[in-house]
């Protein structure tokens, strides 16, 4: 970046001459400054705001990058991936082109199983690689936070194995990764039917030993008619609380199986897709604090027609996130630039909900407002530097990537 010099004090930073969107809560809109700047120490947002208020001490002898008037914003966080799996399900695609329907493709051997399949034939090493481009592609748009669930492995040995590739997405690429159980996703072959057995293995072992060796950092579940139904996913959300762990939920997506409302009741970090959900469930999502994280390219992907309730989660006043969803068979998806603008045009958010919705309140979906998704000083220095004019650009435009810089821990 132009402008660097080359003195340092300690492990400071300062990037200066920016446009800033902090997004910090509380603040009008974006939180934007126009002449901002953002200081880092050893990794952490010392000062974030206008640069005429900038400490002294922070401006003399530090290494100082000039940014030109771009833009600033939080680094972009996605809240929910599937991104550790193996090979993709582009076959089943080209046969609902020609007209299958998904019981006629899942005969064939195709669904979440034939993921299964396929996981559970790859190795740990193979996982990484394969994960590898998909994780570069979020990276390459300036998210600097990715969650990744398990839920193609659906035994021990093969959900750990995913769990252990995402942790090493982690340490191979400067990113911070969350990972999520998500044993209760489909029903393995080998279960022959038997849900509330397999429930037991997941909420009995499989869970416990997930904990035991620190491989994830929240459980998820899948309540829907094709899936778990809630009392099942309770029993799953009960042997997380056990384990301390925190819970999310992929509820309403097909069906109102009042899966917001048991989220809520088990204080979820977020409930996410949500096309079915009806006022009770948002009521009570607000009152939980769980956010609805919104996931329009499985919407686009399925052809879905029900949009997620966006008037009604304003209405109560629940905090919205927004994410990729990248998996295999319904979102192929790895720009989260290109799933705001989706957000935008499919269910009506505004600019302002898109980019908090990757930012802040993504954090938030994740349980880490506290550590990062806005800029705020105490943070973490993600930080994603932008060549746009004015940050609605970031969901304005389609296959288009304006990221100047991407700044990971204050590096």
């Amino acid at each position: 970046m132009a402008g660097q010099s080359k003195s340092r004090a300690g492990d400071l930073r300062l990037w200066r001459n920016a446009q800033l969107a902090t997004m910090a809560e509380g603040s009008a809109g974006l939180g934007i400054v126009e002449h901002g700047a953002v200081a880092s120490r050893d990794g952490r947002i010392v000062y974030a705001g206008p640069e005429s208020e900038l400490p002294p001490t922070l401006a003399q002898g530090v290494e100082t990058i000039d940014c030109e008037g771009r833009w600033i914003t939080p680094g972009l966080i996605d809240c929910h991936t599937h991104l550790v799996h193996a090979g993709n399900r582009a076959n089943e695609f080209e046969m609902r082109l020609a007209g299958s329907t998904y019981e006629e493709v899942a005969r064939a051997g195709g669904g979440i199983v034939s993921s299964v399949k396929s996981l559970r034939a790859a190795s740990e090493d193979e996982l990484v690689t394969q994960s590898l481009p998909r994780l570069d592609a979020l990276i390459a748009e300036g998210v600097t936070t990715v969650e990744i669930k398990s839920g193609y492995g659906l035994d021990l040995e093969n959900e750990k194995k995913s769990l252990r590739a995402a942790r090493q997405l982690g340490e191979q690429r400067p990113v911070t990764i969350r990972t999520t159980f998500l044993g209760a996703h489909a029903l393995p072959p080998e279960a022959k039917g038997d849900k509330d057995a397999f429930i037991d293995l997941v909420a009995n072992e499989i869970l416990p030993s997930v904990a035991a060796e620190g491989l994830a950092d929240a459980v998820d579940g899948f309540c829907e008619g094709i899936a778990f139904s809630p009392e099942q996913m309770a029993r799953v959300f009960d042997a997380a609380k056990a384990a301390g762990l925190p819970v999310k939920l992929h509820a309403d997506q097909l069906s109102n199986l009042h899966g917001a409302e048991l989220a809520a009741r088990y204080g979820a970090l977020s409930a996410d897709h949500l096309e079915y959900t009806d006022d009770a469930g948002a009521a009570a999502m607000a009152k939980a604090g769980t956010v609805a994280t919104i996931l329009p390219g499985a919407y686009y992907f399925i052809r879905e027609t029900k949009k997620p309730p966006i008037s009604l989660f304003r209405q109560h006043g629940v905090k919205m996130a927004v994410a990729t969803d990248n998996n295999p068979g319904t979102s192929p998806l790895t720009s989260l630039l290109l799933t705001m603008n989706m957000a935008a045009t499919l269910f009506g958010l505004t600019v302002d909900e898109c980019l908090a919705g990757v930012t802040r309140e993504a954090a938030r979906a994740l349980g880490l407002l506290e550590e990062t998704g806005t800029l705020e000083v105490g943070k973490s220095a993600d930080l994603a530097i932008w060549d746009i004019e004015r940050p609605a650009e970031l969901v304005y435009r389609m296959g288009f990537n304006p990221l100047h810089a991407r700044i990971w821990r204050g590096q």
